[in-house]
């Protein structure tokens, strides 16, 4: 790791002694396999909450439960690794992930599962920014790209893989592999980071002590991101401010928050480093992170729900037309690696914003009823690439200017920031297709009363009447299928207002996205980077 002023020579020239790319292997597997436990378990909800005899609500609080913990001990492992050493905070992490999961396989009950997901999410929310970490100080400058494009396949893909893989293990096995799987994978991610993963000389200096251990950050912390991801999960279904309890959990949100970052910025030793966010590259890195996330999981959830609800897909073949999108990334991140040595990350992320708003604005205009399997997984491969030229990038331009010993803390809050952005994103589509599907439908409606629409219900009626239905029956089911028409032209009017939405913000990041300081690729030593 390298970085102005920061450490003796011998230090910047650190290696480790493995091959880098096999650690490379190694911390992208773990970092797969927590970031595939976000959606993993969706599609397997109506199982558990069957098999454990909970209703379809109270089943949402897996994913709640995880996403909660996860999203309070991502800004705080860089402290963890002061306190305990990245190395064994890793293993730590990996070791009681890999528990936990197993711990979730054979639970009981509701409660117990709802425990363990619990502890799975808490430790696994050190394992994405702790992976980044290492891969950074594990290759020198000019090989960061390419190392950061593995590491994007496991924040990228993961999301995409997971709905598929969770809908084939549970109607082939039980809603208990998708939890069972983590054993292995964990096992060997374990052996793997035991044997080739090391510490750098920065790391070793110092050490925190828990007596220094800021309690009242970290209850800040807790109570503030645990409302806010409670208020973003439940908050469409239970109708925002149309709930006293959502309400109460927003009050309580912006509260802890906002109190959060004053105490966070005066304090000595912060479990958050706020003061972070006075560099402009990673304040700006860090923002964009935040509509990234918004974009990428926005767009995962749109299409499959847009195929299922109103085309009649099967989960599994909408699965597949993510799984599309995923498969050409893979391909894509290497190249966005080799290109992160050639051209500075600002302009890559530019070309990945305009390209990502396009694709959006197209997707706006090309989605309706009659779209077929093959238009829908290219649309979705178009809107899937443009992240490939975002991920990569904007890691590197969020560390421009960072002394190493900043380095454990960023990587924790960007990917905070990302995984907030992923919840928004779930949270703003779902409420906006509701609430425009109403709309549209209420000026859809005003149609009824018109020449044309009297002329096709006659027709229809007449159809129905010659099948051998009464002229009643006949009138009533006409009136029910143009009414079941009506809908969903509504609701595919409201998925058009999302990808617009969606193309907007991504055009006002492209602008954005000249505002980032230069880094020199082709050195990448005179700024510290990871």
């Amino acid at each position: 790791m390298t970085g102005v002023g920061a450490g003796s020579s011998a230090e910047d020239a650190w290696r480790p002694k493995g091959n880098p790319w096999f650690i490379a292997v190694a911390v992208s597997l773990a970092a797969f396999m927590e970031v595939l436990d976000t959606s993993i378990a969706n599609v397997a909800l109506p199982h558990i909450a069957g098999n454990l005899g909970a209703s379809n609500d109270e089943s949402t609080w897996v994913l709640t439960s995880y996403l909660v913990s996860n999203a309070i001990v991502l800004p705080i492992s860089g402290w963890l690794v002061g306190w305990l050493g990245r190395k064994r905070f890793f293993l730590t992490c990996i070791v009681f992930f890999t528990i936990s999961s197993f711990l979730c396989g054979i639970a009981p009950s509701l409660g117990l599962l709802l425990l363990f997901r619990v502890l799975q999410g808490a430790f696994g929310g050190g394992l994405q920014p702790m992976a980044q970490a290492i891969l950074g100080d594990t290759f020198p400058p000019e090989k960061r790209g390419l190392a950061f494009a593995l590491y994007g396949i496991t924040a990228i893909c993961a999301p995409a893989i997971g709905p598929t893989l969770g809908g084939w293990i549970t109607d082939s096995y039980s809603w208990r592999w998708v939890f069972y799987i983590n054993v292995p994978v964990g096992a060997l991610a374990l052996f793997l980071v035991y044997q080739l993963v090391e510490d750098p000389p920065y790391l070793r200096r110092a050490k925190k002590k828990l007596a220094g251990f800021d309690f009242i950050g970290f209850s800040l912390l807790t109570v503030g991101v645990g409302a806010l991801q409670i208020v973003l999960d439940k908050g469409q279904e239970d109708d925002w401010f149309g709930s006293h309890f959502i309400t109460t959990l927003v009050i309580i949100a912006v509260g802890g928050l906002v109190s959060l970052i004053i105490w966070e910025w005066f304090h000595k030793e912060p479990i958050v480093d706020m003061r972070l966010f006075k560099n402009f590259n990673f304040a700006t890195s860090s923002l964009m992170f935040l509509v990234l996330g918004v974009a990428l999981f926005s767009s995962t959830v749109l299409m499959p729900q847009l195929l299922q609800t109103l085309m009649g897909y099967t989960a599994q073949k909408a699965g597949m037309v993510l799984s599309a999108g995923a498969l050409v990334v893979l391909v894509v991140l290497p190249m966005v690696g080799k290109l992160t040595t050639r051209f500075q990350a600002r302009y890559i992320i530019a070309f990945g914003w305009m390209t990502l708003a396009i694709s959006m604005y197209a997707s706006s205009k090309q989605i309706d009823l009659l779209m077929s399997f093959r238009s829908a997984t290219l649309l979705r491969i178009w809107q899937y690439i443009p992240v490939a030229f975002l991920f990569v990038p904007l890691t590197l331009a969020g560390y421009v200017g960072l002394s190493a010993e900043k380095t454990n803390a960023a990587a924790g809050l960007m990917n905070f920031m990302r995984n907030i952005g992923q919840s928004v994103g779930t949270s703003a589509v779902t409420t906006l297709i509701a609430r425009r599907s109403q709309y549209h439908q209420s000026v859809l409606a005003e149609y009824t009363g018109s020449g044309r629409f009297h002329n096709a219900l006659t027709a229809l009626s007449m159809s129905l009447t010659r099948v051998g239905l009464s002229a009643h029956t006949a009138q009533q089911q006409a009136l029910g299928r143009l009414y079941g028409l009506l809908q969903s032209l509504a609701a595919v009017l409201s998925y058009v207002d999302a990808y617009w939405l969606l193309s907007v913000c991504s055009a006002i990041m492209f602008v954005s996205s000249f505002l980032l300081k230069k880094n020199e690729p082709a050195k990448g030593g005179n700024v510290s980077v990871h």
